[in-house]
């Protein structure tokens, strides 16, 4: 299978699902657009963001939580999506989509330079959500308790960006030290490396 992604974007997340649940995949970089060949990568994403994840069939699975869940599922004995038919699994799947609507796409105007007022908000209402995902992680190791799971995955790279564009979550230590944890996983160190990241988020 091969991994369409860009550094520390938000294909880190199905990044380090692969490493977690110990699947092979064949990395290839896409820049400005670009694919190290010079293509335009539109032509295998005609949504022209990343991730995006060749099958072995030859077909293209795209957004960041289908395809974790995806490699999730090819390795059940990984934990990294609870079984079939559980409570436990609506409940990563419900942190998925919490992660991608109400957080993920908060970084728009940070990224890409929208207005003061656009940046002001959009740092107001992740801070806020922030605030609410550090209660929830109060005496917990991780997102579902003890076990570590895609959805930790996604937020780990949220959280990468907070600090990329200096939002200050250090007032809320249960998400300090959520970070630091997720961060030491070898696994999750393995996905950063390739990544050429671990100096950067030091």
């Amino acid at each position: 299978m091969k991994l369409y992604y860009m550094p520390g974007a938000c294909s880190l997340a199905p990044h380090i699902t692969a490493h977690e649940a110990g699947i092979s995949l064949e990395l290839i970089k896409v820049e400005d657009g670009k694919l190290p060949d010079g293509s335009d990568y539109l032509a295998v994403n005609p949504k022209g963001y990343v991730p995006a994840l060749r099958l072995e069939d030859g077909s293209l699975l795209t957004e960041g939580p289908a395809i974790t869940q995806y490699l999730a599922d090819r390795k059940p004995d990984s934990e990294l999506v609870p079984k079939w038919g559980t409570m436990e699994r609506y409940r990563v799947l419900e942190w998925q989509v919490f992660l991608g609507s109400e957080l993920h796409k908060q970084f728009a105007p940070l990224f890409q330079g929208g207005s003061k007022e656009a940046q002001k908000d959009a740092g107001q209402k992740i801070l806020k959500r922030l605030e609410y995902i550090a209660g929830q992680l109060e005496g917990k190791l991780y997102l579902m308790g003890a076990t570590f799971t895609v959805a930790d995955a996604y937020l780990f790279v949220i959280l990468n960006w907070a600090h990329k564009v200096k939002l200050d979550f250090s007032q809320w230590p249960a998400l300090v030290e959520y970070h630091a944890r997720v961060a030491a996983r070898p696994k999750v160190r393995e996905a950063m490396e390739h990544e050429g990241l671990l100096t950067a988020t030091k």
